[in-house]
């Protein structure tokens, strides 16, 4: 797939999440290698995507009182890597702000995310422990 193909197939997937309907995670592969930078209690590199969805996903959803509200700030490909910059919005069940700053940098392979690193404010994610 070229740069636009690959960045297109991030986009409605992206816009898919925006309406309620999907994801972008939808698109990982089942044996995708993904990175949450850090030291939060998610952060690892995880070997699949249940590994993700179970790892980081699902402790991270517990923890907040609602769907994080994803805005898309940039969307850039080159070649097989996109790089998606969005904002998520809601709250914790702790009463604290959830207002995260997402980049994620994907490689994608035959309309699947193979590989990706998560950056994003750690600190933020932390506190939703305390």
């Amino acid at each position: 797939m070229s740069a636009a193909e690959n960045k297109k197939l991030i986009l409605d997937a992206f816009n898919s999440w925006v309406r309620g309907d999907g994801s972008v995670i939808d698109l990982f592969s089942d044996d995708v290698k993904w990175t949450v930078i850090g030291s939060t209690p998610v952060s690892r590199a995880y070997q699949s995507k249940r590994e993700f969805l179970d790892g980081a996903v699902k402790p991270l959803t517990e923890k907040l009182s609602g769907a994080i509200k994803p805005a898309l700030r940039a969307l850039t490909a080159e070649d097989d890597r996109v790089v998606l910059e969005w904002q998520g919005q809601t709250s914790g069940k702790n009463g604290k702000p959830y207002y995260q700053t997402y980049c994620w940098v994907m490689k994608i392979q035959n309309g699947k995310v193979i590989e990706g690193i998560a950056y994003l404010d750690t600190e933020l994610i932390s506190n939703l422990w305390k």
